[in-house]
């Protein structure tokens, strides 16, 4: 298939994704604004008046580069798992390069993404914390996210078209993985043995990256972006490497 029909194809099964998703829903695309809004007024509370934390001074905005990066992965992850099995009519019809499900399944929940960094954005503006330079790192390290879930989705994707049950494996582990990326805590908390294992997931470094940019100001530290990069990269291509192998028999398993 020509490049021009590749894109051509990964731009309408990323509309059609996003037109499911929202198509019988009451708000539509306003839940992408309420669910980070809800869980920011929760949690500021409880962090502020039940378990207040005096270090941190801007806590809406501190949780927000938390939850936005956790959100998109987590739903990103979840959608490119069971992409294939709910496409499977595409898949048996029209022959479309397999991989290509999957991303654009990861690149439709960017849609929301992109609404929920606007939020982000504007919260910092309401909050005091002006445009500055290293606002131009911010779509460097988001790219590395994307890179990342993209070959996520890929693997899991390929693997739930054998084992049905793997959508409830990333469930959990996307519960398991709020508590263990730094959304509402501090980094600095963090053991010092654990700290360079948190930095290779790129979510907790994304996040820490986040608030790098946009409350301290500051451009995030290259070891940081070295093992953001290095995360990101490895698992696209042990993405397309694991789903290269597994699509062979897709045909009679949906």
């Amino acid at each position: 298939m020509w490049q021009g029909d590749l894109l051509f194809v990964l731009k309408q099964l990323v509309l059609k994704d996003f037109k499911v998703r929202y198509r019988n829903m009451s708000l539509g695309v306003l839940w992408s604004l309420l669910n980070p809004l809800v869980m920011m007024g929760v949690l500021t509370f409880v962090f502020t008046k039940i378990f207040p934390n005096p270090t941190e001074g801007n806590f809406a905005i501190f949780l927000l580069c938390g939850l936005v990066p956790y959100n998109f992965f987590s739903i990103s992850w979840l959608m490119g798992t069971v992409s294939l099995v709910d496409n499977f009519n595409l898949i048996k019809r029209v022959p479309v390069p397999r991989e290509v499900i999957p991303i654009a399944a990861v690149f439709s929940t960017g849609v929301q993404m992109l609404i929920q960094i606007a939020l982000l954005l504007g919260m910092v503006l309401i909050f005091g914390r002006g445009i500055n330079a290293q606002w131009l790192w911010l779509p460097v390290i988001w790219g590395f996210e994307l890179v990342f879930v993209c070959g996520l989705a890929l693997i899991f994707s390929a693997i739930n078209v054998y084992v049905r049950d793997t959508r409830y494996v990333v469930e959990s582990a996307n519960t398991v993985l709020f508590w263990l990326v730094p959304i509402f805590y501090s980094f600095a908390i963090i053991p010092e043995r654990f700290r360079e294992i948190y930095q290779f997931n790129p979510v907790a470094a994304l996040v820490l990256a986040s608030r790098d940019i946009l409350i301290q100001a500051q451009a995030p530290g290259h070891a940081l972006l070295f093992k953001l990069a290095a995360s990101s990269t490895f698992m696209l291509l042990m993405g397309f490497f694991v789903f290269r192998i597994l699509k062979r028999r897709f045909y009679n398993y949906l």
